[in-house]
């Protein structure tokens, strides 16, 4: 059917082949992803509260980096080591404003680093928004072009009969039903990563808490 079809329609359906295969790769990549980020962040999060020491615990988050609380963490402790490296070269009694501001520049890290991680979980999602509401539209290009040509042919020929129309209609509604077929499924697992997504988000803003909660009592029983 393709085959007899117009120059501009297979080219919309070469479009919308190439929409369709990068869409299932994505698919694919952030099935294997997000299964990997949920084994790796258990692992860690369990391997964390049974570590004795913040040291003890970055070593561990150091053997998991598709873990996204092992990612925040590592941010964290390092932002630590700098604060722990500038109070040793100050010398006197520190203060309430240096235990404030030690926390506030400790959140910026771990803020920061939560953002980069949304981004990298989140990377390519786009993509299959994109495909989910461009593709029925060019499907729909392709139908309305097929049915042009059609038309054109019916008003050359000067005959309406159903041999001369069904084919070329055919060949065009072909386009739309393509459009939907790779639509459908970017719309759905867009939705389905999207959830993953947010779920993971929820989860490591829950760790980035119970961390920053920890390091606040630390303070607070040395001060």
């Amino acid at each position: 059917m393709m085959a007899g079809a117009g120059l501009m329609v297979k080219l919309v359906m070469i479009t919308l082949l190439v929409f369709s295969v990068v869409s299932w790769a994505i698919i694919i990549i952030k099935q294997v992803m997000f299964k990997r980020i949920k084994t790796a962040s258990e692992n860690y999060i369990e391997l964390f509260w049974a570590s004795k020491t913040l040291s003890e615990a970055y070593e561990a988050a150091r053997e998991y980096t598709l873990s996204p609380e092992a990612a925040v963490f590592v941010s964290g402790f390092n932002e630590l080591k700098k604060i722990s490296s500038a109070r040793t070269a100050h010398s006197g009694e520190e203060t309430l404003e240096m235990q404030l501001a030690t926390m506030e520049n400790l959140k910026r890290a771990v803020r920061k680093a939560q953002l980069i991680e949304s981004e990298r979980f989140g990377r390519s999602l786009s993509f299959l928004a994109t495909t989910g509401s461009a593709t029925p539209f060019i499907g729909l290009f392709g139908t309305v072009w097929g049915i042009m040509t059609s038309f054109q042919d019916i008003g050359i020929r000067g005959s309406a009969s159903l041999a001369i129309v069904a084919p070329g209609i055919s060949e065009a509604l072909v386009a739309t039903a393509a459009g939907l077929a790779v639509a459908i499924p970017a719309v759905i697992f867009y939705n389905f990563f999207s959830n993953k997504q947010a779920d993971v988000e929820t989860e490591v803003e829950n760790f980035t808490t119970d961390f920053l909660n920890l390091i606040e009592r630390d303070i607070l029983a040395r001060g």
